[in-house]
């Protein structure tokens, strides 16, 4: 028996035993650098040619241009997120804000939405409440801000968004989560919405992260699954050597930087049942994902991992060991968290995870999950086996090593060559600006990364060209993955914390070929067929894509499914797994357009 899986072995037979790992030291605490959120060891700076940090720099003066930054030209920027103070004091001020790309309208084209944060002193009514915007797509490059009318400015401090019909009225609604009470955001049809999340019985207190949508019950009815991140108290905030948190939590590297979240008291996550009434129930302990050691939750997804067609359940936990949760059909999940492979990396440690990417990568039928971590350790990129047994092969497909200085948020997978084969991204950006004061080889504000896919089996990370997006240094958070021009080019829009938004249009220069698949479900399932699987036949291969709910980090995807092509000029074939059960097989008879498709009635346009 091999070493990982003898720890698997052993922490799971542990876990079975009701022991809470979180408590075990060198599992609670790993790395020798105090608490903060790191979860390897000191790792060697490393510097470019002029001496910057690699997360900084690293540039080159040519290459394939992938990327360039049009939020100003796309009128974006007139949105700026605020969260706390420049110093980060407090853990509340760093973790950022997500992004939701929505369709509100019903127009064909997608919308943004970006999350605001707030501050103490707007929480104190002292100023003004930062504001969310709606972005409304104009259909020609630009955007405009119609949050005020549509209703939802939020002025919470805000996190994350899910999008989904939940009340299946052919319209995409909203939920938005907080520090304090979130929002359901029921769309009204004539572009504006309506808070419902107190009357829904969904609005919690306290803080939420990044929810997802789901039908765990194969009812028809979009579930709603919210993570709880830090039980925070903005009148006890976690100063150092107070009763709220030692000093052995709040520092870096021997440099004292804010509080935790190790050494804070966890929130609980949450699963709603969907009620068909415009009401839910919380289920979470019946249903078991009650997250009872109080782990601290950022990011879930629901998903078909183990192609049963039954929604499983991922969730992203910060410092502590990931949860995964086996739909068992009976309104119940199984915690697999360790046995599938998914609770800790290769090392049998927890990591720092931040962001979570679901896709099926190797083109073999089963959805595989990339995540995101902190500084001094790797991104890691879980291979699903088959039945939901993953293996992390982040070294031998060429992810981890070039990750290790960075700190990610946001990730998503996105084909942007349109040659078949699903490339990731990543959005960084560190939590402590005292990173910027000391010769770590780190710095506040990053760089993505864009690794090009290698035929399934390795990734290679793409140049930072001076003067294009993969150049930008900025403080990135939540980031949502669409094509928003309707081109067949995945764009990216990112949250950057105390900054304004960045659109990355993605100009890469190829002759492939593409489609785009809207779907929408019949009377048996969600109306905006989350939890569809779409396999397409093309070019000598057969591709996987899912329609999902929230994702990356604290944020929410295009809903619609993009298929790269190749060379290929025509479609095989098309089979749809509804969320029903139904099987459907449709002809696509071109390339290169977007389609809709409705369960049971096939192409409609």
């Amino acid at each position: 028996m091999n070493r990982r899986v003898f720890t698997l072995s052993f922490l799971a037979s542990l876990m079975g035993a009701g022991v809470d790992l979180s408590t075990i030291p060198g599992l609670a605490q790993q790395g020798g650098m105090g608490g903060g959120n790191a979860t390897g060891g000191v790792h060697k700076a490393i510097y470019d040619a002029e001496h910057r940090p690699i997360t900084a720099g690293g540039f080159v003066k040519t290459g394939p241009v992938v990327f360039q930054n049009v939020a100003q030209q796309a009128g974006l920027t007139t949105f700026q997120h605020h969260m706390g103070t420049p110093q980060k004091t407090f853990i509340i001020e760093v973790p950022g804000s997500g992004v939701g790309l929505i369709d509100y309208d019903n127009d064909g084209w997608l919308d943004i939405y970006m999350v605001n944060g707030s501050t103490y002193k707007a929480m104190d009514s002292k100023e003004p409440a930062p504001r969310a915007a709606l972005f409304h797509n104009n259909r020609d490059g630009t955007f405009t801000d119609v949050a005020e009318k549509a209703g939802v400015l939020n002025e919470r401090w805000g996190f994350g968004v899910a999008v989904g019909d939940f009340d299946n009225d052919g319209w995409p609604d909203m939920y938005v989560t907080n520090f304090g009470k979130n929002r359901l955001y029921k769309n009204n049809h004539d572009g504006t919405f309506t808070d419902i999340g107190e009357k829904a019985g969904v609005a919690l207190g306290n803080w939420s992260t990044g929810a997802t949508w789901g039908d765990y019950n194969g009812d028809g009815l979009l579930d709603l699954f919210v993570p709880g991140y830090v039980h925070y108290d903005l009148n006890n905030p976690p100063i150092p050597g107070t009763k709220a948190v030692s000093y052995a939590f709040c520092n870096y590297r021997g440099v004292a930087t804010m509080c935790g979240p190790r050494g804070l008291q966890g929130e609980p996550d949450h699963l709603f049942k969907n009620n068909g009434d415009g009401t839910f129930t919380d289920v979470s302990v019946e249903a078991g994902v009650s997250d009872p050691s109080k782990y601290y939750g950022f990011q879930g997804v629901f998903a078909n991992f183990g192609n049963t067609g039954r929604m499983d359940l991922a969730v992203s936990d910060d410092s502590t060991p990931n949860y995964f949760y086996v739909n068992k059909g009976n309104g119940k999940f199984e915690d697999d968290s360790y046995a599938s492979g998914f609770a800790l990396n290769q090392d049998g440690r927890e990591t720092a995870t931040m962001g979570v990417a679901v896709a099926d990568y190797d083109n073999d039928g089963w959805l595989d999950i990339a995540t995101t971590d902190f500084s001094d350790d790797y991104y890691v990129l879980y291979h699903n086996d088959g039945q939901a047994n993953f293996t992390d092969v982040s070294y031998q497909t060429g992810i981890a090593r070039d990750t290790i200085p960075f700190l990610g948020w946001g990730v998503g997978f996105l084909d942007f060559d349109n040659d078949g084969w699903k490339d990731l991204l990543y959005v960084n950006g560190h939590v402590y600006p005292q990173v910027d004061q000391n010769n770590w080889g780190m710095s506040y504000a990053e760089r993505p990364l864009l690794f090009k896919n290698l035929g399934g089996k390795k990734f290679d990370l793409m140049p930072a060209v001076e003067g294009t997006g993969l150049a930008d240094v900025i403080v990135g958070r939540g980031a949502a993955f669409g094509d928003l021009f309707n081109d067949g080019k995945t764009a990216v829009v990112i949250n950057v914390m105390d900054g304004h938004p960045v659109l990355l249009k993605n100009v890469y220069e190829d002759k492939n070929h593409w489609v785009l698949i809207k779907l929408i479900g019949g009377p048996k399932g969600p109306k905006d067929a989350i939890g569809a699987s779409v396999y397409v036949t093309a070019n000598g291969m057969r591709q996987r894509s899912d329609v999902m709910s929230g994702g990356s980090f604290l944020s929410t995807n295009d809903p619609r499914l993009h298929f790269g092509l190749g060379t290929a000029e025509t479609i095989e074939l098309v089979e749809i797994h509804w969320p029903s059960g139904a099987i459907e097989k449709v002809h696509l008879p071109a390339v290169d357009k977007v389609y809709t498709v409705e369960e049971g009635k096939g192409v409609i346009r």
